[in-house]
């Protein structure tokens, strides 16, 4: 029983990583959804969420400003949730430029903030960009054309992480992972999430915005609902620089998937195949297989302390699972170097990734539901 404890587990953990995105590759060579795209100008109304940013708000302005696309059709509005700083101010200045200010006056959430913007918004396209995130000139009318295709609801940006050092990063590797795993998603069926520094969607399709679910996410839900789909498009390149504080970072982890699994279990329609179909499949495997790691790398490491007895195997086995974990640990408190700089940066980055799962499964189980979203300073 203990082996096959053990030797489940480090198969579940291998199929949540590799083992789905291997399984879409393969659909893929039978099943294909190109998305057909055209250039188009539909008016276009492009969010700006905003608490406490002016570090980096003007920038942020004046990148959407110089965005390529007819200026007559489009609206930008930023919404200031609560800010106390000078936000309000330096986009006051940006009015004559017809930047339009929201300001919401309690601090209540990125979500919020989104869904307020949407009562000012008279876009038929609505694109949700952070304040930390840039764009390239021509990234708009990139994630406009792919609603030339009726069968697209959303649309998600491709991440470029900005390293300060130009060294590699654990959250770099993690965004390529990511990237990576929605371009298959997107040729064979839908994505199930779409990266939350830059998005868009039909109009009709946020008509159901909640504010206090995570947007990136349930986006994408609500436009499987109505027989549409979620697409990644290559070509439209949202930058962010890495965090400056790692302990802030890691706060945000845990609020991600905490509000993730608020929106998983609000949602459970979806896990009907008969219903949904292949989604279903990416909706558990994507998600709740993922969020599942952490138990089984404690059942792995549980199962296999107890077959060290009278085995060499197992005993070596242990000794990896302790040197993985034993290093991962030391980088979080020292920096490697080397030709194995990027391995040991990866292995450290996914501890902390399924560290911040568990206490985020902890703190739902709690009955912890909404989070209020505070921005890591990049």
């Amino acid at each position: 029983m203990l082996e096959i404890l053990f030797c489940g587990s480090i198969l579940t953990i291998f199929y949540a990583y590799f083992g789905y995105p291997i399984s879409l590759f393969l659909a893929g060579i039978f099943r294909k959804k190109e998305v057909k795209k055209e250039p188009i100008s539909p008016y276009v109304t492009v969010i700006i969420p905003a608490y406490k940013a002016e570090k980096v708000i003007r920038k942020k302005i004046e990148n959407t400003l110089g965005l390529e696309y007819p200026k007559e059709k489009i609206q930008i509005i930023v919404t200031s949730d609560g800010s106390t700083d000078r936000t309000n101010e330096i986009t006051r200045g940006y009015q004559e430029e017809g930047v339009e200010l929201l300001q919401i006056p309690e601090h209540k959430g990125k979500e919020n903030a989104q869904k307020e913007a949407m009562r000012q918004a008279r876009g038929d396209i609505i694109v949700f960009s952070d304040t930390a995130t840039l764009l390239d000139p021509e990234a708009l009318s990139e994630i406009i054309s792919n609603f030339s295709d009726p069968s697209v609801g959303c649309v998600s940006s491709e991440d470029r992480l900005v390293g300060r050092d130009g060294k590699p990063c654990g959250e770099g590797f993690y965004v390529g992972y990511e990237t990576w795993l929605r371009r298959l998603e997107s040729r064979v069926n839908s994505l199930v999430g779409l990266s939350g520094s830059f998005f868009a969607a039909r109009r009709e399709v946020c008509q159901d915005f909640s504010g206090d679910m995570q947007s990136d996410f349930r986006t994408v839900l609500n436009a499987v609902k109505i027989g549409l789909r979620g697409v990644s498009d290559p070509g439209a390149i949202g930058y962010y620089p890495d965090i400056t504080e790692g302990k802030r970072e890691f706060d945000r982890k845990v609020r991600t998937v905490l509000r993730g699994l608020t929106v998983f279990f609000h949602h459970l329609e979806f896990l009907n195949f008969f219903r949904y179909g292949l989604f279903s499949y990416q909706f558990f495997c994507h998600k709740l297989l993922r969020w599942l790691v952490p138990f089984f790398l404690i059942l792995c490491f549980a199962s296999n302390v107890f077959l060290v007895r009278g085995s060499l195997f197992y005993k070596i086995l242990l000794l990896i699972q302790f040197s993985f974990y034993g290093l991962a640990a030391w980088t979080q408190k020292n920096e490697a170097g080397g030709p194995a700089r990027a391995i040991v940066t990866a292995a450290s980055y996914f501890l902390v990734v399924n560290l911040s799962i568990l206490i985020a499964w902890w703190r739902y189980l709690r009955g912890q539901r909404i989070v209020m979203w505070q921005p890591s300073e990049r």
